[in-house]
């Protein structure tokens, strides 16, 4: 009989995300040097969580706040031809931008966590670097990518390794200096996708 948790965590897997492959995006040198988008807010990392209703988690996003303001999206829904989008890297992520991003992770279904940690300059540009270089993510390696890319930064060796939105939200909430923040569908009502 096989061992119930590598079924569980089968299944699980399958769930987050259904099958498929990576599916890769490379906007052109030119529109991504149009959507670079400089915040001018403290350099920082927010670990974007979507959860079902049921408490599961959906799916898991990073935006990185460095030289600029990026979301790395793996394996995400998030996408627009007017995007400059490079395999899961999302540039130009204005305010505007970023609310659409959590509008369209919050919804009847989903509910949005963010945990947002103030980084160095230097912390922040080698996650950026990280993510630009990691590649398009396959279906159900969402959170996985993101524990890939953060496993060798300082301050973030403790987080585990993990197939499971909801797992890493978890040890996330345990560094220190995270703030966290709610988003469900009241918060996100009226806030339009970008054109």
């Amino acid at each position: 009989m096989p061992n119930s948790r590598v079924v569980t965590a089968l299944c699980g897997a399958l769930l987050l995300a259904g099958c498929g492959g990576p599916e890769p995006r490379w906007a052109s040198d030119d529109v991504v040097s149009r959507a670079v988008y400089q915040h001018p807010g403290p350099t920082s990392i927010t670990l974007f969580t979507a959860r079902g209703r049921d408490g599961s988690g959906a799916h898991t996003g990073l935006l990185i706040n460095g030289s600029q303001r990026v979301v790395f999206d793996p394996a995400g829904n998030f996408a627009h031809d007017s995007f400059a989008e490079r395999n899961d890297v999302i540039f130009g992520m204005t305010d505007a931008m970023l609310e659409a991003y959590i509008a369209f992770y919050t919804n009847e279904n989903l509910e949005l966590l963010s945990q947002t940690m103030v980084v160095s300059p230097e912390i922040a540009e080698q996650i950026m670097q990280s993510a630009m270089a990691y590649g398009a993510v396959p279906k159900a390696h969402c959170a996985q990518s993101v524990t890939d890319i953060l496993e060798d930064v300082p301050g973030f060796q403790s987080l585990p390794r993990t197939w499971f939105p909801m797992r890493l939200h978890r040890a996330f909430a345990e560094l220190p200096g995270v703030q966290n923040r709610l988003y469900d569908r009241d918060i996100a009502e009226g806030i339009e996708a970008p054109r």
